[in-house]
């Protein structure tokens, strides 16, 4: 892909380049993954698996180990173009996360979590609250998001800047273990360039591809390109690490027709430039332009 960079966080696909930009480079990877799963994956039906669909049925996966997809941020937002990502949910999803480190559904505008909450609204330790519990480290207690801030501030090449939600020792009280589980932060610097480039990785152990692919890159994109922004850096690559990448069997119909649909250029994404703290952003600031997009499927199946 070839593309231009604007100011701050701000990224536009290079119109010059038509031919390559009737199609997001996002749906480019997003229709190569499902193909190469749906070709050459491995089926588990028949096998004992935990999932189930609501009518107690076994829920059966098609799969393909070790998924890596690569984006270059400063080049394209990588929302979805072949059906809409609802990004202002996603957002606001991640922030539950991230900045409000909340575990409870009641903090949460969406309702994707509310097969695993319990009666009070609670995932248990899980996520959000993991993101809050402080560490001891040498300058004083810092939870993980405000550690990542700090080093990103203060030791921008230390390859130790990550988060972890997969605590052994608590997965017992959490009502679903962490499927995106792990951000590693990396910081580089172009030849000949003045400001640092923020990149990272997302590593998640299991993805539901039709329901959460895009959504999580949606989320981890917006992430990285806030923490460039108030780290003072320029955005760069995200790469999506997944262990296992599936469709589930009543799902395989449904990737059939959606990668079969046309796909549009990627839409233009900017932060709100004047936002230098974290925990000041909020949906508003992340700004959406352009987003021509198919039709939003309705009604998926989700297995629990």
């Amino acid at each position: 892909m070839t593309g231009q960079k604007e100011n701050g966080s701000r990224t536009r696909t290079d119109p010059a380049d038509t031919e390559e930009n009737a199609m997001s480079y996002a749906d480019q990877l997003f229709i190569s993954m499902c193909k190469d799963i749906l070709e050459n994956g491995c089926s588990t039906e028949g096998e004992k698996v935990r999932p189930k669909w609501e009518d107690g049925t076994a829920a059966y996966t098609i799969k393909k180990f070790g998924v890596v997809s690569r984006y270059d941020l400063s080049k394209e937002f990588p929302a979805l173009t072949l059906r809409r990502t609802a990004i202002r949910t996603a957002v606001d999803e991640m922030l539950w996360i991230w900045q409000r480190k909340s575990n409870n559904i009641n903090d949460l505008k969406g309702h994707i979590w509310d097969s695993w909450a319990d009666e009070t609204g609670s995932i248990g330790k899980a996520y959000g609250y993991q993101m809050g519990v402080k560490h001891r480290y040498p300058e004083g207690m810092m939870d993980q998001v405000d550690r990542v801030l700090y080093d990103l501030k203060h030791n921008p090449y230390s390859r130790r800047i990550l988060t972890n939600l997969y605590v052994h020792q608590d997965l017992h009280e959490m009502h679903l273990y962490p499927c995106a589980y792990s951000v590693t932060f990396n910081v580089t610097k172009a030849p000949g360039a003045d400001r640092l480039t923020l990149n990272a990785i997302l590593n998640q152990r299991s993805q539901d591809v039709l329901a959460a692919n895009n959504w999580n890159v949606v989320q981890y994109a917006v992430l990285l390109h806030m923490i460039a922004q108030v780290s003072d850096m320029d955005v760069g690559e995200l790469i999506h690490v997944i262990a296992d990448a599936h469709i589930y069997d009543r799902h395989v119909d449904i990737i059939r027709e959606l990668i079969s649909r046309p796909a549009y250029p990627a839409p233009k994404f900017h932060l709100n430039p004047d936002k230098t703290d974290f925990y000041s952003f909020t949906v508003d600031d992340v700004i959406v332009e352009d987003y021509q997009a198919g039709e939003q499927i309705k009604h998926i199946p989700i297995a629990v």
